[in-house]
């Protein structure tokens, strides 16, 4: 008898082991390194301007396409043609197609900013010759008329004249940490997304700019330690933390032909931001948006170029926030009687047609469903088209529609996430579609037939190297909020994965306002891989979307107002119990981590939240919003003044002392976003409370902890970690 439980121990033994054998293990250098899981795509694509064709960069060249057939025609530019050593990584055309301006030698700033050296490109003499001498610039756009590109150095808007080289000077007071023109300041550039700050009229007869003065905002002070000789550096920039002096903004308009410049007349009240500047239809007309210190309301403003003067079109106001993802929304019609807004006012994000002065037409989209993406508008069709989540929230479709709201047509069929690149005569779009099942696939579709022309990429290797390893797809499920609210998650389980064992838990979280994790999509990001590596050792991975996320409606999304980090954290905790009760679940072992807002997230889940988490990472948190920049942090909390409780009740620092579990604790020193500030004040509170963890500090690494071998370090040692302590 004694002998058969033998056998019969050794034959689970070994088909456990045979199972085992069967799925290739891969690492983390597999992940950062190797690139094999990297998903293609085509890349910087330019339609042209007669519907026939599209390029597209491929290497050093630019190769252009027949777009009836989607085969290559012509190489338009051979990189070996170039002077030595020129290597660009991006360009565009001129309106007339003639010329082309090449980024060269990139060297980026922070999040969106760069500088870079530009040469123009004579498709006809197929000579290049560098954009303007006196160092390098930024954001160079050609004038309407191709005849001039406009650009920004060291803090000052300049145009050049490319007949002649001439170079003009619009501005000449620009000083770094003091006055910047036609270039967003550092909270501008990572909030409201945007970095160039300048913009052509349509008839190329003014450039009109936005100006932040500087001088009252305090300074942040970075040092940098990886620098030659024996003392670090001193890096400082302009940082508004919440509560704290903004720049002061001012817009102005510069006339060509006369070289004056006028600013415009933004009203009385100064504490204010302008998030977008835009010409209308008419060529004389600058539409302004302008938005109060507290973010709940945005003015619609008309500028007339010649004096200044402005008048309020339109006003948008909320009892929470203006969303940030509503003003590149705002459309002229070629008519000049007409634009489209989009707008929450009905619970969800939509599209509305108003007249110049400001008069509702009609709402275009209705529907308990966000619309996402504005694509653009055919006026002599009168053929609108936008991609939103009326199939799902979990899903991006492509749609059609006429501008009277009639006749709409969903022209995506394929499940999962589909992106769009429509060519400005909309006889043609690029769609890449990628869903759990499916990795990136690209595929040019003619519109309004709808017709796929050509694949052009299916990655059908990646799908190959997922299928070889056994990496896991996305399985997704409802579970509660803590009011009851139904939230939306995924789980990524072992090849091997059997429901009568007992399988640890590792919950992933980011959960910021108006963000999305839990999507329809190919599980091929660099996390995603992580994820799947560590299935391949036993784990379970879960991520839920808390209330405050997107995609959901504005009362799903803005309930966390004032109150940041509550009812997030409530939900990521009922979650947690959710999947405790599992039967395949081992609730003593479930662990949490997240990077960022994640890292704020998974800091009150391991002290407000103590005993739920035997094991939490945090890679750079914010752990008092106290630090944090002023747009971001006030759109959802207020000003610390008008809101202290909001700011304090929601901090890991104020719950340090209820940690409980291990906790690892990640920063980059060289982190000018979130500042490593946060961690090193959540230390002193964890220690003040006796609490043990462990901390790791990146030096000079800013936000994205990368660079050379530093992610397969970063990950290496989380895993560690996990394996160790989950």
């Amino acid at each position: 008898m004694r002998f058969n439980y033998l056998l019969l121990a050794l034959s689970l033994f070994l088909l456990f082991a045979k199972k085992m054998a069967a799925q290739p293990s891969f690492g983390v250098a597999d992940i950062y390194q190797s690139g094999q899981f990297r998903e293609r795509s085509v890349d910087n694509v330019n339609w042209m301007k007669d519907g026939q064709f599209y390029t597209a960069q491929s290497d050093n060249d630019i190769v252009q396409y027949k777009v009836a057939t989607g085969v290559a025609v012509k190489t338009l530019l051979r990189g070996s043609s170039l002077p030595s050593g020129i290597k660009f990584s991006n360009y565009s055309f001129s309106p007339d197609e003639k010329k082309l301006l090449l980024v060269t030698n990139y060297q980026s700033i922070y999040r969106r900013s760069f500088t870079a050296d530009y040469y123009v490109y004579d498709l006809a003499t197929q000579q290049a010759s560098p954009l303007a001498g006196g160092g390098p610039q930024s954001y160079a756009t050609f004038s309407p008329d191709g005849r001039k590109v406009a650009f920004v150095r060291d803090n000052n808007v300049y145009y050049t004249e490319l007949a002649t080289g001439r170079q003009t000077a619009i501005t000449s007071d620009g000083k770094f940490a003091e006055l910047i023109h036609g270039s967003a300041d550092w909270v501008y550039e990572e909030e409201f997304s945007f970095a160039k700050a300048f913009e052509w009229s349509p008839d190329g007869q003014y450039i009109a700019f936005i100006s932040f003065n500087e001088r009252r905002v305090k300074e942040y002070n970075l040092q940098l330690w990886q620098g030659e000789g024996q003392y670090p550096f001193d890096y400082r920039f302009k940082y508004p933390k919440a509560g704290e002096d903004n720049a002061l903004v001012s817009v102005s308009i510069h006339q060509l032909a006369t070289g004056k410049t006028i600013r415009t007349d933004l009203g009385l009240e100064t504490d204010l931001y302008v998030p977008r500047i835009r010409w209308t239809s008419q060529a004389n007309t600058l539409a302004i948006l302008r938005l109060n210190r507290l973010q709940n309301q945005l003015d619609l403003l008309h500028a007339e170029a010649n004096t200044g003067l402005t008048s309020v079109v339109l006003t948008e106001s909320s009892p929470t926030y203006v969303d940030e993802s509503i003003f590149d929304n705002l459309v002229y019609l070629k008519d000049n009687s007409h634009f489209l807004w989009a707008s929450e006012r009905d619970g969800h994000k939509h599209l509305y047609l108003y007249e110049t002065k400001g008069k509702l037409v009609r709402q275009i989209t209705k529907g308990n469903w966000e619309v996402l993406d504005f694509l653009g508008l055919d006026e002599p069709s009168g053929q609108l088209y936008y991609t939103s989540t009326e199939v799902s929230p979990l899903e991006k479709h492509f749609y059609s529609l006429t501008i009277d709201g009639k006749s709409k047509v969903q022209l995506t069929r394929a499940k999962g996430m589909n992106t769009i690149d429509l060519s400005p005569d909309f006889k043609y779009c690029l769609i890449s579609n990628t869903s759990t099942t499916a990795p990136l696939n690209v595929s040019l579709v003619q519109l309004p037939e709808n017709k796929t022309v050509k694949v052009l990429e299916k990655n059908e290797e990646v799908q190959q190297y997922f299928a070889q390893y056994q990496l896991p797809q996305r399985t997704f499920f409802t579970c509660p909020a803590a009011d009851g609210t139904p939230l939306n998650g995924y789980l990524l389980k072992p090849a091997n994965f059997d429901p009568k064992r007992k399988y640890p838990v590792l919950m992933h979280v980011y959960g910021g306002p108006g963000s999305q994790q839990v999507c329809d999509e190919w599980n091929g990001g660099y996390n995603d891989l992580w994820h799947a590596m560590l299935t391949q050792s036993g784990y379970i991975v879960a991520c839920v979307d808390n209330r405050g996320t997107g995609a959901r409606g504005e009362a799903f999304k803005k309930v966390t107002y004032a109150k940041l980090g509550k009812y997030e954290t409530q939900d990521q905790i009922a979650a947690a119990n959710y999947l405790a009760k599992l039967d395949y679940v081992d609730k003593t072992r479930l662990g949490i981590w997240g990077w960022s807002y994640g890292g704020y997230m998974t800091s009150l889940c391991m002290t407000v939240g103590a005993g739920v988490f035997k094991m939490g990472i945090a890679v750079a948190p914010v752990t008092h919003w106290r630090f944090y920049d002023t747009i971001y942090t006030e759109r959802f909390l207020k000003r610390p003044q008008d809101n202290a409780a909001g700011y304090d009740d929601n901090s890991p620092l104020t719950h340090a002392a209820k940690l409980r579990g291990h906790f690892l604790l990640i920063h980059g020193t060289g982190d000018d976003n979130v500042h490593v500030q946060n961690s090193y004040a959540l230390q002193e509170a964890l220690i003040a409370a006796n609490k043990q963890f462990t901390s790791f500090i990146y030096p000079d690494r800013n936000h994205g902890i990368y660079g050379g071998n530093t992610r397969t370090h970063l990950f290496t040692m989380m895993t560690d970690f996990v394996l160790k302590n989950l």
